[in-house]
């Protein structure tokens, strides 16, 4: 088998199977937890040669037994930044990835794994520098921990095949309705509006205005470009990946609704967002309270050193990605 994509059924690991088969890639083992079995979903549109179970593929790996792959591509985690049990966060996104991480480095196989812009915790500089890191919750302590086993081993010369880190920032786009409560903002909008004719954002918090926070939000499609960019020109280190634009989530929301009151036949012209607060359109609600102290409420990438490492995606605006996403939607769950 040629490749191995970890969390193959999941949002990104689905997407990335997608664009390998796109390649003419079809020797892919497709490793994931199918205990939620409506994941097999993403699956049905991913040609793959092989499916095995993260348990057994991880101990088939500590064995020895696992035969030799051109390449890693480790997208599973949990990725739940609410999650209260610690110890299996831990087990599931650190320990999990560094057993990974030195069998690739023994069979000298490289190995693109996804870390997280949680790992900055409440920082407002988004540059991969330890002194500018300290994540706010488990999920992100998780991502942090392996990324400095990396540098360690970076630092010391230990690295012998390509290992290449992806922060991701605030990814959207399709395949993600498996997620829940995780899936994106624009995700749950969508049924929102379907639903009820209007969509939900927080109040203000944090010293931002309603709606007015403010985060990085990245097109899967410009993700997986960027990723595979890395596959075809290997360099080991840790990058952000995001568009390096911070923009509010009433820029989502707004085009959710203009999208959809477009494809309705509602509107001849966008609504301002005065205009779509006005008519009822967009509801602002209170800020939770499990949120307060675990809560970014800005991130923008700092692309420098991945730009620098060769990045070329050119990275969609919110306003670009989510009316893409709305149509993709509208084909997906024409009745929802």
């Amino acid at each position: 088998m040629s490749i191995i994509v970890t969390g193959a059924a999941g949002f990104i690991g689905c997407n990335n199977t997608i664009a390998l088969n796109k390649r003419g890639y079809t020797d892919i083992l497709a490793v994931d937890n199918l205990t939620k079995a409506d994941k097999f979903l993403n699956l049905s549109e991913c040609q793959i040669s092989d499916y095995m179970d993260k348990h057994d593929f991880i101990d088939l790996v500590r064995q020895g037994k696992m035969p030799r792959p051109e390449a890693v591509f480790h997208q599973g985690a949990c990725s739940d930044t609410m999650a209260t049990d610690g110890r299996y966060v831990m087990d599931n996104n650190y320990r999990y990835t560094l057993e990974l991480y030195h069998w690739c480095q023994r069979e000298k196989v490289p190995f693109i794994y996804a870390s997280s812009a949680a790992t900055y915790g409440a920082s407002t500089t988004f540059v991969e520098d330890v002194k500018y890191e300290g994540p706010l919750n488990c999920y992100g302590y998780s991502k942090y921990l392996f990324d400095q086993v990396l540098r360690r081993d970076m630092a010391r010369g230990a690295v012998v095949s390509p290992v290449t880190g992806f922060r991701y920032f605030n990814v959207y786009g399709p395949h993600e309705q498996h997620k829940g409560r995780m899936a994106s903002v624009a995700f749950h909008q969508y049924f929102q509006f379907r639903k009820e004719g209007k969509v939900k954002l927080f109040e203000g918090c944090l010293g931002y205005g309603n709606g007015e926070q403010r985060r990085d939000f990245v097109y899967v499609g410009d993700v997986i470009d960027t990723i595979l960019g890395f596959f075809d020109h290997p360099v080991t280190g840790i990058f952000n990946l995001g568009t390096g634009r911070s923009q509010p989530f009433n820029d989502i929301s707004l085009t959710v609704v203009n999208t959809l009151l477009a494809e309705e036949k509602k509107i001849t012209k966008p609504l301002t967002l005065e205009e779509a607060v006005s008519q009822g359109y967009i509801e602002y609600i209170p800020f939770p309270e499990a949120l307060k102290g675990k809560y970014q409420a800005f991130t923008q990438a700092d692309l420098t050193n991945l730009r620098g490492a060769g990045c070329k995606t050119t990275f969609k605006t919110v306003e670009e990605g989510t009316a893409l996403y709305m149509k993709d939607l509208l084909a997906r769950y024409p009745n929802p």
